[in-house]
């Protein structure tokens, strides 16, 4: 059985890539999760228009709750890192 751990994955690095600028634009902290979590149900729907065989959504409405959740794991690993630094 195939998860599509790599598609997410990259869902979750895009996102990650997004907070990091969000964070360096001078935008409230506050915000970083929506605008990620907003980039990946974008992200997961062009995931499934595309193509990705290995995606694991079969619908736009499964296609955008796995990109908002790959998107918000990308906070999870942000804060993963600050406290592994600490």
């Amino acid at each position: 059985m195939d998860f599509g751990i790599a598609s997410v994955a990259a869902i979750t690095v895009i996102c990650y890539l997004v907070g990091l600028i969000v964070k360096s634009s001078g935008l409230d902290n506050k915000y970083i999760p929506a605008i990620v979590g907003l980039c990946g149900g974008v992200l997961g729907v062009a995931a499934l228009y595309t193509g990705l065989q290995d995606f694991p959504a079969t619908d736009p409405l499964t296609a955008v709750a796995v990109g908002i959740v790959s998107g918000l794991a990308a906070t999870g690993v942000n804060q993963a890192i600050r406290q592994l630094k600490e």
